[in-house]
């Protein structure tokens, strides 16, 4: 017995953990800076972490009412219908869910290259074919219509992530209206914002009133700090929102997630001391390494090094952990994520350090 073939299925390829590399090292993880999976340096809001421990004692209960209590708060704050809000076990639930309400087998999706491996995941375990679009280095992998048109065939979902990991670019809202007002009828437009409280752009969700052809990812895994607890939702178009009922699968958000999510939201203070330390450290980096930066709309840096294997790796021998993009497509850079300011400091302190190490190394 084996299972289907899942050969054309890649991997997806996530940042070292601390404790994994302190074990590889023989080091204590408390002497290691973790910024290679762009978590939020500050943890999760003490509301966050109230909701959890009060939730606790409630987890022998299926979660109905934190789930619509979730729900109801996230429409609030959009300005939705709560059936417009499909709550899920992080963004990759969310992008699952749209994957069953969407791809008939055989049919096509388009995605980022780079870009984040689990579009295409998706897409094949639900029989989908997965097309790419590029991302050129040359032109400082601009995200515009042209891009995504230029390699767009009719496909029956069409992925954008703004602010894209791992580069940092953004897609203009007026140029997400191009997009959505050139692709086919047939065509659904996925706005991957994981990244997006970090931005200054306007979130696609005010597009959902004019246009159904778009759906909006959001996690709470990045700026509320909860990676841990997978949570997240797409924001649809009140046109085909009772969909969800019919693809969800049974409560797919727990609720100690539910609960933290809720209680996350409702601490603005946090996220916007969050954010500050992420601009903050996005520029500080552009500034103060010696190496070549693209601009960032997130909470992370990336950086042309050279040789990102060997970068990444000399880095973390001095405590830290930084992404080698290689899995990307990307050999000659790395991803930084912003730390708090001392840990960002360290970081560049390092970096440089290193670079110029690796540099002096060549032949």
């Amino acid at each position: 017995m084996q299972p289907r073939d899942l050969s054309a299925h890649e991997a997806y390829v996530p940042g070292r953990g601390a404790e994994e590399v302190a074990r590889e090292l023989g080091m204590d993880p408390e002497e290691l800076t973790k910024l290679s999976s762009n978590e939020n340096p500050h943890g999760p809001s003490p509301d966050a972490v109230e909701a959890v421990e009060a939730a606790a004692s409630e987890i022998h209960v299926y979660p109905k009412t934190s789930h619509a209590d979730l729900t109801d708060a996230l429409a609030e704050r959009w300005d939705l219908t709560s059936e417009q809000v499909w709550v899920s076990a992080g963004g990759d639930g969310a992008l699952d869910n749209l994957s069953r309400a969407f791809l008939e087998p055989d049919d096509r999706v388009l995605t980022p290259k780079p870009g984040f491996s689990y579009y295409a995941m998706s897409a094949r375990y639900h029989h989908g074919e997965v097309a790419e679009y590029s991302l050129s280095k040359a032109d400082d992998f601009a995200q515009t219509p042209e891009t995504i048109l230029d390699a767009y065939d009719g496909e029956r979902i069409v992925y954008l992530t703004t602010p894209h990991n791992p580069t940092g670019s953004e897609m203009a809202r007026e140029d997400i209206v191009t997009l959505l007002e050139s692709v086919e009828d047939h065509t659904l437009v996925v706005v991957d914002e994981a990244y997006g409280e970090y931005s200054e752009e306007p979130s696609a969700i005010g597009l959902l009133d004019e246009y159904d052809n778009l759906a909006v990812i959001r996690t709470f895994s990045k700026a509320f700090g909860l990676a841990g607890l997978r949570i997240g939702y797409a924001a649809v178009p009140e046109a085909w929102a009772d969909a969800y009922a019919r693809v969800n699968t049974p409560f797919a958000a727990s609720k100690v997630a539910c609960r933290a999510a809720l209680a996350a939201l409702g601490n603005e203070e946090h996220i916007e001391k969050s954010v500050e330390t992420a601009r903050w450290a996005r520029e500080y980096y552009r500034d103060e390494l010696n190496a070549n930066t693209w601009p960032s709309g997130g909470n992370f840096v990336l950086v042309e090094v050279g040789d990102a294997t060997a970068v990444a790796e000399a880095t973390k021998r001095r405590g830290i952990i930084v992404r080698d993009t290689s899995s990307f497509g990307l050999p000659a850079c790395i991803r930084v994520s912003c730390g708090t300011r001392e840990e960002t400091k360290r970081a560049v302190e390092v970096l440089n350090e290193v670079i110029a190490d690796v540099e002096a190394t060549k032949p």
